[in-house]
């Protein structure tokens, strides 16, 4: 859009200099008034051609046949330049769209981030960080085009509406986030994607706390109140600083420790699945901490004991650094049973 603006601003630039520039010459070498001056200008270049407004000396004739040689050129290479524009505008849009298409019919187990106002800049800040695959719905032009700019998958569209989730993939999707800007909107979103996709994973932004409840009850699986979440976190900055700083180096990138909090599955295939953690020695193997087990029931363990038994479909929560992560995932994927 910038060499276009760029392009569009010098056509405009072109002809204002014709015009102005025969204006004046007419104003100075026949003494027209400035009005009778800019019409002869505008029907010379234009080649209208209703002929002289007053009879011209041959000053004045030299003059308007450099003035139809520079000006009619100048005047088609803009007609010209308008008319490639408009063919290029229509051009990029349409084998946008198609480029797009091709590549959300390639994702599996994608995210459909609804919103991309401040949360939902949030949300895709993360997203991309952890290199999960997601796609961006948001009805307002100036946030797709800034998503497109950043290298983000987006869509100009309405995602509350069916045809929309249908066509980001909603069958295939992982999860949906919705960061609407109204509690009704994120609703009725959470509302038409579950219907779309019962297995779909929801996480819905609430303005209002009383709107929690009828979001769970339409099915989303996590609700956040951001306004209470920051009111949370101030009050915590004050009354327990040194915690709050560890939980912010801990979960966001790039602000002091390379530490990070994640969730390992255990998996059927999984050599270590129906033995103790102390088999895994995961402390001495990875430098990685364990600090709770989620059962495939819901169940959150903290602090599990060494005794305790990993089962198909538990959560391991670690926190460590990225290389004993990494460790760590490679153990429970290598071998099977």
């Amino acid at each position: 859009m910038g060499i276009i603006r760029r392009r569009m601003a010098l056509v405009g630039l072109g002809v204002l200099a014709v015009l102005a520039f025969g204006t004046i010459g007419f104003v100075l070498i026949e003494g027209y008034s400035p009005f009778d001056a800019f019409y002869m200008t505008l029907t010379t270049v234009t080649t209208v051609g209703y002929g002289e407004i007053h009879p011209l000396s041959t000053a004045g004739r030299v003059f308007n046949a450099i003035l139809i040689m520079v000006g009619v050129t100048i005047i088609l290479l803009a007609m010209g330049a308008m008319t490639q524009t408009v063919i290029e505008l229509e051009l990029n849009n349409f084998f946008g769209k198609r480029r797009t298409r091709n590549m959300i019919d390639k994702l599996e187990g994608h995210i459909i981030l609804c919103g991309f106002g401040r949360v939902g800049r949030g949300a895709a800040a993360v997203l991309s960080e952890s290199n999960t695959p997601f796609v961006v719905v948001d009805h307002n032009e100036d946030r797709v085009e800034r998503a497109i700019k950043l290298g983000m998958l987006a869509v100009l569209a309405d995602a509350s509406r069916d045809d929309t989730l249908r066509l980001v993939g909603i069958a295939r999707a992982k999860g949906l986030i919705a960061t609407l800007r109204s509690d009704p909107d994120n609703l009725f979103v959470v509302l038409t994607a579950k219907s779309l996709n019962p297995n779909l994973e929801l996480s819905a932004r609430v303005a209002e706390e009383s709107t929690e409840a009828k979001m769970r009850r339409a099915g989303a699986t996590h609700v956040f109140a951001p306004y209470v979440t920051t009111g949370h976190r101030m009050a915590q900055a004050l009354l327990k600083p040194h915690v709050l700083q560890f939980l912010d180096h801990t979960t966001h990138a790039g602000v002091g420790l390379d530490v990070g909090i994640e969730q390992v599955r255990v998996e059927s295939s999984c050599r270590f699945c129906n033995r103790a953690l102390t088999e895994m020695n995961m402390r001495q193997e990875t430098g990685v901490i364990l600090l709770a087990v989620r059962n495939a029931e819901g169940h959150m363990r903290f602090n599990p004991s060494p005794e305790y038994q990993l089962a198909d479909g538990d959560y391991l929560i670690v926190m460590g650094e990225a290389d004993g992560l990494k460790r760590l995932e490679s153990m429970l994927l290598e071998g099977t049973k």
